[in-house]
């Protein structure tokens, strides 16, 4: 199958070293990058507004506490990605 115009590069290499519920932090060490604003526009921002990922946290966006997990949607480009 072929992407879908929102799932950058970038996307899917975090959909893929995402596991359960990650903090920004974890996530950003699991991808080797240092830089929270390049992570932030090039990564977290795109995912989110796609909807393949969610903040368990909505209401508290800049909670410490806040983490992050892949969707439905998410699931189903990682499943799509596994089967090119």
């Amino acid at each position: 199958p072929e992407d879908t115009p929102d799932v950058t590069p970038e996307v899917r290499r975090m959909l893929l070293v995402m596991n359960g519920e990650m903090t920004r932090k974890q996530i950003q060490e699991k991808l080797g990058l240092k830089d929270e604003k390049h992570f932030r526009e090039s990564y977290q921002q795109p995912a989110a507004a796609a909807g393949f990922i969610e903040m368990t946290l909505p209401d508290k966006p800049k909670s410490p506490l806040q983490k992050y997990r892949i969707t439905v949607k998410g699931s189903a480009i990682i499943k799509a990605g596994n089967k090119i």
